[in-house]
């Protein structure tokens, strides 16, 4: 009896109805609602606000910002077949990627520009977003992955800036974890995890070469998919209002 307590409880809160909007499928309705609004199958929404039809309302930021996360994951993936994540090998194996292999050059470029690119991107999306007012109900919950989006964005960028092993990057890692070092409470702890011991040395190049291969872009990927799906939830990426009704789309 108290667990259904529980559950009813749980259920009527304002973050799960943000999530789950039509609960469990055990009746007609529900299971024609599940598949209607499956992202899979349907990837947009049934209906949309007029006004988001116009690029100057969005200026496609989240797209670009998508089509950005694509682009590093491929030229990503090019670069580990050479790089070597140990403090001797490094940056060898950076300026043979430059030098030697086929593309290197424009590969690493690509990815670096490209990660660059994503960070500016990402905030000015965060930034229309809140400006049109998109963050407001039901969309609340997709702010908040946006939110945790943008600091995996920030933290993807933070972590692949060490991967060469040079004097800029290794002097770079050391003010930002000494800057993490003066949070209060978990300060010591946070630098500590990051570098893995007192300074910047082996054990931390693994630690971000595996935050920055594995770890970071698989929960973006995760939290991407959800961002999209809700999107395509909440009836696309605009508030309707009375003087933008909304369009039927097929």
């Amino acid at each position: 009896m108290n667990v259904t307590r529980l559950l009813t409880r749980i259920s009527g809160t304002r973050l799960w109805q943000s999530i789950f909007r039509h609960g469990w499928p055990d009746n007609a309705l529900d299971r024609s609602l599940a598949m209607t609004s499956n992202v899979f199958f349907h990837l947009h929404p049934v209906k949309v606000s007029r006004k988001s039809l116009k690029w100057t309302y969005s200026f496609g930021l989240g797209i670009i910002s998508t089509i950005l996360f694509g682009v590093l994951i491929w030229t990503g993936l090019l670069l580990m077949f050479y790089y070597v994540p140990s403090v001797e090998r490094a940056y060898d194996t950076m300026k043979d990627i430059q030098l030697s292999v086929p593309l290197g050059q424009f590969t690493r470029n690509m990815h670096r520009w490209s990660a660059h690119g994503m960070v500016l991107v990402v905030i000015l999306h965060m930034i229309r977003v809140f400006y049109t007012g998109a963050y407001k109900p039901p969309r609340e919950f997709n702010w908040v992955i946006g939110v945790f989006l943008l600091v995996l964005t920030l933290g993807s960028s933070f972590t692949g800036y060490l991967l060469p092993w040079d004097q800029l990057s290794y002097w770079a890692i050391t003010v930002g974890t000494n800057i993490a070092g003066y949070a209060p409470v978990a300060g010591d702890i946070t630098r500590e995890l990051l570098l893995g011991g007192p300074e910047v040395s082996q054990n931390t190049l693994i630690r971000f070469y595996t935050l920055h291969v594995a770890l970071l872009p698989t929960l973006m990927v995760l939290l991407v998919t959800v961002h999209f799906w809700r999107v395509r939830k909440d009836g696309g990426f605009a508030t309707t209002d009375a003087n933008s009704p909304p369009t039927q789309q097929d």
